[in-house]
């Protein structure tokens, strides 16, 4: 998962969120990203919302990977939540979410953009994975294994 490998710092790590709602969620990430990239975090809320609006990024099995394309983000930004209880995201399987996987990209990253979110969904899918993001109190090892999943299976 080369594309993740310096995608994920322990700074954008944000573990049990109290969000009761999407727009708590977003607004979660906003802040996180606003530390990360200096991007305000009503745009970010904003470009989440609209990429949100075409279909839930819901991949089922409790997770989701929000995602939007930012005018003049120079880099690929990603920010890892889970949340305290999960909530509802429209997923394919009815089932709420209490992991989310934020990514800005710029706005001409395309196929920087598909291997980052191909790699994410992939970790998502891995039910082991997944427990592990799920039971890691510390962001220093979620970080870990967002940034080496990979190599290590």
């Amino acid at each position: 998962m080369d594309a993740l490998t310096n995608l994920f710092t322990p700074d954008c790590i944000a573990l049990d969120i109290p969000a009761k709602s999407r727009s708590d969620a977003f607004a979660a990430a906003g802040d996180l990203f606003a530390k990360q990239t200096g991007i305000e975090t009503n745009s970010v809320v904003e470009f989440l919302n609209a990429r949100e609006d075409l279909g839930s990024t819901a991949l089922g099995a409790g997770v989701a990977i929000p995602h939007g394309r930012v005018k003049g983000l120079k880099q690929p930004s990603a920010a890892f939540m889970r949340l305290q209880d999960p909530i509802e995201f429209a997923a394919p399987d009815d089932e709420p979410v209490s992991i989310l996987i934020f990514l800005l990209v710029p706005e001409k990253a395309t196929q920087q953009h598909l291997d980052i979110l191909s790699s994410i969904a992939q970790i998502l899918s891995d039910a082991d994975a997944r427990q592990n993001l799920l039971s890691s109190a510390d962001p220093a090892k979620v970080c870990e294994l967002l940034q080496h999943w990979g190599t290590a299976k």
